[in-house]
């Protein structure tokens, strides 16, 4: 299986997917889709949601392999969170695997 490669700048690929999931997704959600995760092609608008990401992420691929995947967990700002904590609980980087893509964001809390 080939490595997908970015089509995309990080700014553009974050602006994209998040205004996708603002205005198109976030607007269906229900209560019990908190904790989902969605993956959303960036390109199409075409998305998936599960409690599994790895189950949504298959599904999205097996209609277009070729997607621009976006991983956001439903009333979360971050899909995982590993890395540093400081002891106020303040956040400052975060790593998440989608399907072979790596996606590192270094917001803070």
């Amino acid at each position: 299986m080939s490595r997908l490669q970015p089509r995309y700048n990080k700014e553009e690929f974050a602006q994209r997917g998040d205004e996708i999931y603002e205005h198109y997704i976030r607007p269906q959600l229900q209560a019990e889709d908190e904790g989902k995760f969605v993956l959303i092609d960036i390109e199409t608008g075409d998305y998936e949601m599960d409690v599994d990401e790895i189950v949504a992420s298959d599904r999205l691929l097996v209609r277009n392999p070729d997607a621009q995947v976006l991983l956001v967990r439903v009333g979360s700002r971050y899909a995982r969170r590993f890395g540093m904590f400081h002891a106020s609980g303040a956040y400052t980087s975060s790593l998440s695997v989608v399907s072979g893509m790596t996606l590192i964001s270094g917001r803070g809390a």
